[in-house]
C-alpha cells in the first residue's frame, strides 16, 4: 500500500464514519468590466480580516462561501485596476455578479490598467519584486555562524464544517453527546469543527555555518486522538507531517504537498508568477507595499496569495499570505491558507516568527471534508557560538529520551497558547469513540485495509503478535494450484530487541507444505517493529518453498493476491531451501551496509528442468528410447543444484525518509538520490555446486523538470565474472504480473534473456497534466500524463554460450530453458541478446484517474521474433498523489 493511500484512507474513513457535514451555501457570480463588458480575470474575492476567499477565472467566474451566517456579513472585491467594491451580504444570496470600475489610482502607487497580455518589462510590480529578491540574502539566517531558536508545532486533524442543527446530526449527537462537546468553532473559518487528532512538537534549533550542519533536538511531543488507534510508528501525523512540510518562501523552491513549489519571492518566481502591485498599507505599525500573486497557469502547482513588503530600502517581507488556486492540478485540496508572520528582533535580524496554516482536504466531494492545522512559533532567538559538542551526536533530528513522558508544567513553558477545550479532552474523546457499538469493527476493517494486518492485542494489553499480511491468505500459481497461507509476526510490545515472523503455505495441487521461520534481533530498541529507520540488526531464516525465477522481483510479497494474476502462464518453477543469516547497519546520513550468508538448494519443478550439455548429448543419443513423459525429466538431468553464498551490499540514499507500516517502510520522499553496489561470491563449500562472483551496481534521481513534471531515472549494471550454469546468469527483472511495479520490464517473460554482462535504463516521465490541463473539458478530470521508455543491453561471453560448439559436451554449462512440443522439436524460453541491439519497451500512459488508477499502455519495440514475444499489453496501478 502506497504512502499516500494511508492519508486517502484516513480521510475517507473519518468521512464516512462523520458524514454529518453539510456543504457551505455557496455565492457564485461572474465579474465583468463595467464599460466593456469582458470578463476580469484574477480578481480577489475575500472576507477583509479572514483568511476565507477565492480569485476568479479566465472567465471572470469565480465562488465563494456564504459566511453571512456567522457575521460575515460584508464580501470584498478588489484587482490591480479597478476600484474596490465591498458589497452586503445576507445568508441568502446564491448569485452576485460584480460589475467593476476601472481605477487609474491606487493610494500612492500609480498602475495602468492594461487589457492587453501581462508584460514583465516596465512593470512597477516586477522591479518591486526583484528589489525584494535581491534583498533577501539580508535576511537569510544561513548566513549566521551560529543561531538556534526554540521551535513549537501543533498539528490538528478535524472533520470539518460540522451542521450540528441538522436532523440528523441533531440524533446523533443526542445518542453520543460526547462528541457534541468536542465541536467548537474555527478562529480562521468560522466553520464548526470536530478535532479528532492533536499532536505537539517542542525542540529546538542548532545551526552552524563552518562546517555547515544543523541539527534539531526534540524536547517534547504529545500526541493523541485516531492516531492512537493504529500502532505503526505514528504513521498519521508523520504523514501529515510530511506533506505539509514548513515553508520558507525565501528559498528559491520548497517542498510541499509532496511536490516542489516555486517561491513568490525567488528569481524562478518572477517567471512563474504574475504579481499587481495593489496598495499601501499598514501591517501592525509597519508601512507596506501590498502585492498579490497567481501563477501564469492556475493549474501548474503554485500560489495564489499576498505579499506586504516594508516601504523602505530593506524591501523585507513583513506577511506573506499563500492559497491554493481552485482550479490547481493538486488532488484532495478544497482549500489552502498559509500565513506567515515576520518580524525585527532586538539584533536587527528579521525572522519568521508565525508560521498557520489551514487546510480542507475532501477525498470525494460527497464525503465530509477534513481540516489541517498547523501552528508554528518561532521564538528564543540566539545567534551566540554553540559548543561542538552539540553537533557531536548522530543525526539531523535527535530525540530527548523524555521527550514522550513531559509532564504538564514543560508544556505550560513551551507550549505558546493554551489548547482549546476539544484539544485538551482527545484522550477522553478516543475512550469514548471505543465505546460505540460496532466502532471496534470498523477499527478492525479499516486497520486490515491500511495496515494489511490484524492486531491479536487491545487497548490495555497491545499487540504481541498481529496476524498477516491478509492479502497474501489466498492466491493461487502453477506448482500450488489453490494456496493458503496463515502469516504472523511479533512486536516491539512482546520485546523491544527481538522479533519474530513466519509463515505456513500448503497448496492443493502439488499437496505439499511450505514455510518460512526468521528470528530478528535489533541492537536497538524498536516502537514497534524491528524495521524503523534507522535498522541496525542481525537475523536468521529458515524457508522452504517454491518459487519462480522472476519471483525475486516483485517489489512486494509474492503471495499477494493482486500480484498472483499473471500476463502469461509461468510454468517454470524451484522448490526453493534457503537458511539465511543477515546483517544490517543503516546510519543517519543515509548509508546502509548489508552483510548476508546464505546457503540454498534449488529443485526444478514444473516446466523447469537442468540438464548439463554433456548429459543433452547423452539424452540426443537415447532420445529414441524416451517417453515424451522423460522428455523434461528425463534420467539425465540433474535433479538439483545447491549454492553457499556471502553477499556485501551497500546502499546510499542521502536524504531519504521513511514512515513505518506493519508490511514494510515506505520512503515519503522519492527525491533523494540512491546509489547501490552489490557483490556476491559463490563458495564451494558446504556441498555447493558452483564458484563465482557477481557484481551488480544501480544509480536512482528523480529530476524535477518546473511545471513539466519530473522525470525518474533508474540507471542499473552488473557482471557475471564466472563461468556458471544458466540458472546463475543474470535474468531481466521482468513483471509478470498486471500490475505496474517500479523498477521492471513489464514485457520481457519469464527468464527470456540471459546475459553475464548487462547495462539496463528506466526513465518515467510524469507530466502532472502539463498538457491535458489545457484541453477544455479533460483538464476538469484532473488526469496527467505519463511517458516511459525501458531499455536492456546485455551479452553472453563465450565461457558461458551453451550453444557454440566447444561448449557442446560442457559438463558444467546447461541448455537454455524451454519445452518440448508433441513432435519432440525442442522450443527454447530463454534467448541471447544482440550486443549490438538493446532491447526497448515504451509506454504512454494516464495517471490519476479518479485521482487513485493509473492505466498505461506498454509496447515491445524490437525483438518480436521471438515465439514467446508479447508485442503489447495493458497495465495499471493503484496509487494516490497530490
Amino acid at each position: 500500500m502506497t504512502r499516500n493511500i494511508v492519508l486517502a484512507f484516513t480521510i475517507s474513513w473519518l468521512g464516512i464514519i462523520f458524514s454529518f457535514a453539510q456543504n457551505t451555501p455557496q455565492i457564485k457570480g461572474v465579474i465583468t468590466d463595467v464599460d466593456t463588458g469582458e470578463p476580469i480575470p484574477f480578481v480577489n474575492v475575500y472576507y477583509e480580516g479572514k483568511a476565507v476567499g477565492s480569485t476568479s477565472n479566465m472567465e471572470g467566474e469565480y465562488s465563494v462561501d456564504n459566511k453571512a451566517a456567522i457575521g460575515w456579513g460584508k464580501l470584498t472585491f478588489s484587482s490591480v485596476g479597478y476600484a474596490t467594491q465591498v458589497v452586503q451580504i445576507n445568508s441568502s444570496t446564491r448569485t452576485l455578479n460584480i460589475k467593476m470600475r476601472p481605477d487609474l489610482i491606487l493610494s500612492e502607487v500609480i498602475v495602468k490598467p492594461k487589457r492587453e497580455k501581462y508584460s514583465r518589462k516596465n512593470n512597477p510590480a516586477v522591479e518591486l519584486m526583484k528589489k525584494v529578491v535581491n534583498a533577501k540574502k539580508a535576511s537569510d539566517l544561513s548566513e549566521k555562524d551560529f543561531y538556534n531558536y526554540d521551535k513549537y508545532r501543533k498539528l490538528t486533524l478535524s472533520l470539518d464544517n460540522v451542521q450540528t442543527n441538522d436532523s440528523l446530526m441533531s440524533s446523533m449527537f443526542k445518542k453520543y453527546p460526547f462528541l457534541l462537546e468536542q465541536v467548537e468553532v474555527s478562529d480562521v473559518t468560522g466553520k464548526k469543527i470536530l478535532p479528532v487528532s492533536i499532536e505537539e512538537t517542542a525542540s529546538e534549533i542548532l545551526y552552524r555555518k563552518d562546517p555547515k550542519e544543523q541539527k534539531t533536538i526534540i524536547k517534547g511531543i504529545n500526541s493523541g486522538g485516531v492516531n492512537e488507534l493504529f500502532n505503526t510508528g505514528d504513521m498519521l501525523n508523520t504523514m501529515l507531517a510530511d506533506v505539509f512540510q514548513d515553508i520558507n518562501i525565501y528559498q528559491d523552491k520548497f517542498r510541499f504537498l509532496q511536490n516542489p513549489f516555486d517561491s513568490p519571492v525567488s528569481q524562478s518566481g518572477i517567471a512563474f508568477y504574475k504579481y499587481y502591485i495593489m496598495d499601501t498599507v499598514y501591517v501592525d505599525t509597519d508601512k507596506c507595499f501590498h502585492l498579490t500573486f497567481v501563477p501564469n497557469n492556475p493549474q501548474d502547482f503554485g500560489f495564489t496569495g499576498h505579499l506586504y513588503v516594508l516601504s523602505d530600502s530593506t524591501y523585507r517581507v513583513k506577511k506573506c499570505v499563500l492559497n491554493l488556486p481552485k482550479k490547481s492540478d493538486i488532488n484532495f485540496i478544497n482549500s489552502l491558507s498559509i500565513v506567515q508572520e515576520f518580524g525585527e528582533l532586538p539584533t536587527g535580524d528579521w525572522v519568521l516568527q508565525n508560521d498557520d496554516m489551514v487546510c480542507e482536504i475532501a477525498y470525494m466531494k460527497s464525503l465530509s471534508a477534513v481540516q489541517v492545522r498547523r501552528i508554528t512559533k518561532y521564538r528564543n532567538f540566539g545567534f551566540d557560538p554553540l559548543p561542538a559538542k552539540l553537533f557531536a551526536r548522530k543525526g539531523k533530528e535527535i530525540k530527548d529520551v523524555n521527550a514522550m513522558m513531559r509532564d504538564d508544567s514543560f508544556w505550560e513553558e513551551y507550549r505558546p497558547e493554551k489548547l482549546t477545550k476539544a484539544e485538551s479532552g482527545m484522550n477522553h474523546f478516543v475512550d469514548n469513540l471505543r465505546q460505540i457499538k460496532g466502532f471496534k469493527y470498523i477499527i478492525f476493517a479499516g486497520k486490515a485495509l491500511i495496515e494489511n494486518f490484524v492486531e491479536t492485542g487491545t487497548k490495555d494489553k497491545p499487540s504481541k503478535i498481529d496476524i498477516g499480511p491478509i492479502n497474501t491468505i489466498v492466491s493461487r500459481n502453477y506448482i500450488d494450484g489453490l494456496r493458503l497461507r496463515a502469516s504472523a509476526q511479533t512486536t516491539a510490545n512482546l520485546h523491544p530487541n527481538l522479533f519474530l515472523k513466519g509463515y505456513y503455505a500448503y497448496g492443493f495441487k502439488d499437496k505439499k507444505s511450505k514455510y518460512n521461520a526468521e528470528v530478528e534481533y535489533s541492537f536497538k530498541k524498536k516502537e514497534y517493529l524491528p524495521r524503523e529507520y534507522p535498522i541496525h540488526s542481525i537475523a536468521a531464516s529458515y524457508m522452504y518453498d517454491n518459487m519462480s525465477p522472476s519471483d525475486k522481483f516483485l517489489s512486494t510479497d509474492k503471495d499477494n493476491v493482486f500480484t498472483s494474476f499473471k500476463v502469461v502462464n509461468v510454468d517454470q518453477f524451484n522448490y526453493e531451501r534457503t537458511a539465511k543469516l543477515k546483517y544490517q547497519w543503516e546510519q543517519e546520513n543515509g548509508l546502509k551496509t548489508t552483510v548476508v550468508l546464505s546457503h540454498s538448494n534449488y529443485e526444478a519443478t514444473g516446466r523447469l528442468f537442468y540438464r548439463t550439455m554433456s548429459a543433452q548429448s547423452a539424452f540426443e543419443q537415447n532420445f529414441s528410447t524416451l517417453s515424451p513423459q522423460q522428455w523434461e525429466r528425463s534420467p539425465y538431468d540433474t535433479k538439483d543444484y545447491t549454492t553457499t553464498e556471502i553477499t556485501l551490499g551497500v546502499r546510499y540514499a542521502p536524504g531519504e525518509t521513511f514512515i513505518n507500516t506493519k508490511q514494510r517502510r515506505v520512503p515519503i520522499s522519492l527525491d533523494a538520490p540512491i546509489f547501490t553496489l552489490q557483490h556476491t561470491i559463490g563458495l564451494k563449500a558446504l556441498g555447493a555446486d558452483y564458484a563465482y562472483h557477481l557484481t551488480e551496481a544501480g544509480i536512482y534521481k528523480r529530476v524535477w523538470m518546473g511545471t513539466w513534471g519530473h522525470i525518474d531515472t533508474h540507471l542499473r549494471g552488473g557482471i557475471q565474472w564466472s563461468k556458471v550454469p544458466y540458472p546463475l546468469l543474470i535474468m531481466p527483472a521482468a513483471n509478470l504480473s498486471y500490475i505496474l511495479q517500479d523498477g521492471s520490464f513489464n514485457l520481457i517473460n519469464n527468464m527470456e534473456f540471459l546475459n553475464d554482462r548487462y547495462a539496463s535504463l528506466d526513465m518515467a516521465w510524469n507530466l502532472q497534466g502539463k498538457i491535458l490541463n489545457r484541453i477544455p473539458l479533460l483538464r476538469k478530470l484532473k488526469w496527467r500524463e505519463h511517458l516511459g521508455i525501458k531499455m536492456l543491453w546485455g551479452t553472453l561471453s563465450d565461457k558461458n554460450n551453451p550453444f557454440l560448439p566447444e561448449n557442446k559436451n560442457d559438463a558444467m554449462l546447461m541448455m537454455f530453458p524451454g519445452h518440448y512440443l508433441e513432435n519432440g522439436t525442442y522450443q527454447y524460453s530463454s534467448y541471447l541478446m544482440d550486443k549490438n541491439r538493446p532491447y526497448i519497451e515504451v509506454s504512454a500512459g494516464i495517471h490519476n484517474i479518479f485521482k487513485i488508477l493509473h492505466v498505461e499502455y506498454v509496447r515491445r519495440l524490437n525483438y518480436n521474433h521471438l515465439p514467446t514475444a508479447n508485442k503489447w499489453g495493458i497495465r495499471f496501478m493503484i496509487r494516490t498523489v497530490f
